[in-house]
């Protein structure tokens, strides 16, 4: 459509937010199944990977599809064995010590609370302390009965679980063509951008995350064991997980830290200093040659794009953990078509706006 800007977006703005609406309206009703599917489709990305490199090296695609679709499977089927059990237990340890923790805390308040005094200091450690005792009580219950729902709920976890990963094999198997039906749908002069975009950035990001993840709680549990840290694994999983989102694993590893300190204030530094040098040496050795700059946006943008995530995955009936998980790779593949977008307009970048003074 021919006119000035100003009219062209306030027509699209609208009909965004209208396209917005009723995509809601559709995926809402289907809830699990768009986050199944969603899942599915990451899965098979990861699992590509391999496959592709298997293929480079003379090995039929489908042989290929089979053997990393074997060794996930077992790879699951040992975790399930070994690990699952003992996460479980160091859980229900966890859960049970709850209430002793949350005293310890009350302890630590009331003895800041005498040492103001003392002081004559001004304080409110005695409401703090029933306000955060009450909260805190109120979000360990909360945790522990979804925790335990979602152990309870052995049939639908299965059922998930299976369907995720029958469709992700489909899509592996189907992916490339789908992929090409959906690219047909776009402008040819953007076709190749938007799919090699989306390709580099999931398949980067996602297998860059997700193997830091599991060195990190690889290396996290051998650490906390030699230290003989409390519930070592599961933190350390817990760790390791967080991981897939940016900055939450360091606020995992002060919650962590924090709880063992009302126990034992030296348990709560070691696993802090632990944490944080298996975390520093995950991430300046091994991230930067795993990783590289695949996102390419600042830490200001992370912040934005994390909560956006978060609240368009409850919208649309992804999940707020989907949500959070896809937002840094779509924000990333966002800022690329923008820039492209923008270079193809002609409009200089932020960087070229400044021009030095010529003496």
């Amino acid at each position: 459509m021919n006119g000035p800007g100003w009219m062209r977006w306030s027509l699209a703005l609208p009909l965004l937010t209208l396209n917005l609406f009723v995509l809601r309206q559709l995926t809402v009703p289907l809830a699990p199944f768009p986050g199944l599917f969603l899942t599915a489709a990451l899965i098979a990305f990861l699992l590509d990977i391999p496959c592709v490199w298997l293929t480079g090296r003379g090995l039929p695609r489908w042989m290929a599809i089979v053997m990393v679709t074997l060794v996930t499977i077992s790879a699951l089927v040992f975790a399930g064995i070994t690990l699952v059990p003992l996460l479980i237990d160091q859980l229900g340890q966890l859960i049970n010590a709850l209430p002793g923790l949350l005293s310890e805390a009350e302890g630590w308040i009331t003895s800041l609370q005498s040492l103001a005094d003392a002081r004559g200091l001004p304080s409110e450690f005695g409401d703090l302390s029933s306000d955060l005792l009450t909260r805190a009580g109120r979000v360990a219950s909360q945790i522990s009965q979804r925790l335990l729902g979602i152990l309870g709920a052995t049939l639908g976890t299965t059922i998930n679980t299976v369907i995720v990963l029958v469709l992700a094999v489909f899509f592996l198997l189907g992916g490339r063509s789908i992929a090409a039906g959906l690219a047909r749908w776009l402008p040819t002069d953007w076709r190749e951008l938007v799919t090699s975009t989306l390709s580099r950035t999931f398949r980067g990001y996602f297998a860059g995350q997700v193997l830091l993840a599991l060195i990190l709680a690889v290396g996290q549990i051998v650490v906390f064991t030699v230290l003989k840290i409390p519930y070592g694994v599961l933190f350390a999983v817990l760790i390791g997980f967080t991981t897939l989102i940016p900055y939450a694993s360091a606020l995992t590893i002060i919650a962590v830290s924090g709880l063992l300190a009302f126990q034992d204030p030296k348990t709560g530094l070691e696993i802090l200093v632990a944490a944080i040098l298996v975390g520093q040496l995950v991430d300046q050795v091994i991230q930067p040659r795993l990783m590289g700059s695949i996102v390419g946006l600042q830490p200001a943008w992370l912040l934005i794009a994390l909560p956006i995530g978060a609240k368009a995955g409850e919208l649309y009936g992804f999940g707020e953990l989907l949500g959070l998980l896809l937002a840094v790779p779509v924000a990333s593949c966002l800022k690329t078509l923008v820039d492209a977008w923008a270079e193809r307009q002609g409009i200089p970048a932020s960087g070229d706006l400044i021009r030095p003074e010529r003496g």
